[in-house]
């Protein structure tokens, strides 16, 4: 019976060491690269539309820049109403290099000062970046 527990006890710490190896393994297979890592910085992370017309559908470019050493991945970006929607390219920026996030926005139905939020996370520090639009829009009475 001591031989049986011994032998169990034995093999617990075994799968245990092995467990544990699999976690270091992943730990080093992040999505920062040998070379460094990421830094996303954007030239502006506010832009304000101005006075528009209800139904205009508008788009502005936010621009950012690869400032570390390693690659740079966005994994999403997701605006706070179905009325902005956001777009980019989630292939690899290198450091140095830059990237757009487009942002939509479709002015129908709303009306007043609007603010819309963007929310884009990737691989770089810092991990969760928050955009901004914003507009007065107004809506056009016209009679016939």
């Amino acid at each position: 019976m001591k031989k049986i527990f011994s032998l169990f006890l034995s093999l617990l710490l075994i799968v245990g060491c092995a467990d544990n190896s699999k976690k270091n393994i992943s730990v080093s297979d992040s999505s920062e690269d040998e070379n460094g890592q990421a830094i996303i910085s954007f030239s502006t992370y506010e832009h304000d539309f101005g006075t528009i017309n209800e139904g205009d559908v508008l788009s502005y470019f936010f621009q950012f820049t690869n400032t570390g050493t390693g690659p740079l991945v966005i994994n999403s970006a997701n605006a706070s109403c179905g009325c902005t929607v956001p777009k980019y390219d989630n292939k690899p920026i290198k450091p140095g290099e830059s990237g757009l996030v487009e942002v939509r926005f479709n002015s129908s139905g709303t009306e007043g000062h609007q603010t819309k939020t963007i929310t884009v996370m990737s691989n770089a520090e810092p991990e969760v970046v928050i955009l901004k639009i914003s507009a007065d829009v107004i809506i056009n009475y016209i009679n016939d």
